[in-house]
């Protein structure tokens, strides 16, 4: 399909995810990673952190505000929890979650996992895999749309991690 994949391995596509289990006959399979040159222990809260914003183009997906650029003290996310928030709405549900290693929710339809896989003790493979039901035909346009927005959300996540994960004055 048509935009369904970005900065992934065949061995990442592969792999399985947490949110496969909610989602068992997906119309939608869509793979997005990037590497961070920062441990999982540093790129873990940012992630953690989307309870808050999505992250990705503020002025599109967050009404103009501005995702915040350092981090917040926030309790461990807990299945029930929101997933995220948007212009301060908050949206979705925490469907799984094992910290520091996968972060898995619902939002508008679509279940997605975020997933840490660890590549040595500085670089993390942050990687983010949605799956969703319903119409095949409207597949293709939301994947489209989620490889913009998603590609953006994980580049900022893994930057943002990277800028805070190093001593003091870096």
């Amino acid at each position: 399909m048509i935009g369904d994949r970005w900065g992934v391995s065949d061995a990442e596509t592969a792999r399985p995810y947490p949110c496969d289990e909610f989602v068992p006959a997906p119309t939608l399979q869509a793979w997005r990673g990037v590497s961070v040159a920062a441990p999982a222990a540093a790129v873990w809260p940012w992630v953690a952190q989307i309870r808050l914003a999505p992250y990705s183009y503020d002025w599109v997906d967050n009404l103009g505000h501005r995702s915040p650029r350092e981090l917040v003290e926030l309790p461990e996310p807990q299945v029930g929890d929101t997933f995220t928030a948007t212009g301060g709405r908050r949206i979705g549900r925490i469907l799984s979650v094992d910290p520091g290693v996968q972060l898995t929710g619902s939002v508008l339809g679509a279940v997605m996992s975020y997933v840490l896989a660890p590549q040595g003790a500085d670089t993390t493979r942050l990687l983010l895999k949605v799956v969703m039901g319903g119409t095949r035909a409207l597949a293709p346009l939301v994947s489209v749309g989620d490889l913009v927005m998603a590609r953006r959300q994980l580049l900022n996540l893994g930057r943002l991690a990277e800028d805070h994960s190093g001593p003091p004055g870096r």
